[in-house]
């Protein structure tokens, strides 16, 4: 093979994972239980080498055996041709991995928080996916809260009990989509009606949780009436607070801090090493929320999407 061939291929399987790992990111010591979890596989996983040179890499991350993240996109970033080399294989893969007529999975990348004070590789590779129809979707704040970090007192205003079934949970989930910040819930419901967005949502994240359902909180006032709740769980990775949300009727009295406080309860009481959260950067309420709660932003993500296919 000559030296400056360019060669694009998804890798051959987890003996190949020394050469995907060339190029470093977060993410590089999580892909061998993905891949051993069927989290990933290695058609999922692309790179493009000129000979034995690792010149970029791409790869999703999916359960019920489809790809539904393109979370792994890196390249190296001393090749003069760094931009022209990741579109090919973005879209060389692309057109092997996502199945033909649907829209590309979401682009997911973890940054710092002042990402752009030094932000020329996010920069090229928000540039790259641009060039195949990618745009900006949502900037995101990613908290973390650790143990020994001084509880919120309780008001006592608000009870908490644990959802009756899922129809409730799914009732209270498209409730609170009137008037919702959140950009993800936002842009399901330029497509779809408010129960049909709290339905996906479900089944895309909070009926893959590794915890029991009785640690989720309905937020409730002392008659009985539910204010809001939070879903506070074990994802593949961390501890979470998956969702919070208070009803459109109780929203601006203060009920969001107490229903934080109670998620993280649920949590700290298993004797968890962290908890993770995130909320859009345009939250601002819910992102003072979580630093009133004493969880720190350590991290932030940036959110592309491509055009939905006409059907």
């Amino acid at each position: 093979m000559a030296q400056n061939e360019l060669t694009l291929r998804p890798i051959t399987g987890p003996e190949e994972l020394p050469l995907f790992c060339r190029l470093p990111y977060a993410l590089n010591d999580e892909l061998a239980d993905d891949l051993a979890a069927g989290r990933r596989r290695p058609e999922w996983m692309w790179v493009a080498l000129r000979g034995d040179r690792l010149v970029a890499r791409v790869a999703w991350w999916g359960l019920a055996g489809a790809p539904s993240l393109l979370d792994v996109f890196d390249l190296d970033d001393s090749a003069s041709d760094r931009i022209d080399v990741a579109v090919r294989l973005v879209r060389a893969a692309m057109a092997r991995v996502v199945p033909a007529g649907t829209r590309p999975p979401e682009y997911y990348r973890l940054v710092p928080p002042d990402w752009r004070a030094d932000g020329q590789h996010v920069a090229d590779r928000m540039a790259v996916l641009g060039r195949t129809g990618a745009c900006l979707l949502v900037e995101r704040l990613r908290f973390e809260w650790r143990p020994g970090t001084p509880p919120h007192t309780s008001s006592g205003r608000l009870l908490f009990r644990p959802p009756h079934d899922t129809d409730e949970i799914l009732t209270l989930m498209t409730l609170v989509l009137d008037g919702t910040l959140d950009t993800h819930s936002r842009d399901d419901l330029t497509r779809m009606s408010p129960r049909e967005a709290a339905v996906r949502h479900f089944d895309d994240e909070l009926a893959h949780y590794r915890s029991p359902r009785d640690w989720w909180r309905v937020a409730t006032l002392p008659g009985g009436a539910p204010v809001g709740f939070v879903t506070p769980a074990r994802n593949d990775y961390h501890p979470i607070i998956g969702y919070l949300a208070v009803l459109p009727a109780h929203r601006g009295n203060g009920y969001i801090d107490e229903i934080l406080a109670e998620g993280t309860r649920v949590l700290g009481a298993q004797g968890v090493p962290r908890i993770r959260a995130a909320t859009d950067l345009g939250n601002t309420p819910m992102a003072n929320a979580f630093r009133r709660a004493g969880y720190v932003n350590f991290e932030r993500t940036i959110n592309m999407t491509w055009d939905p296919v006409d059907s």
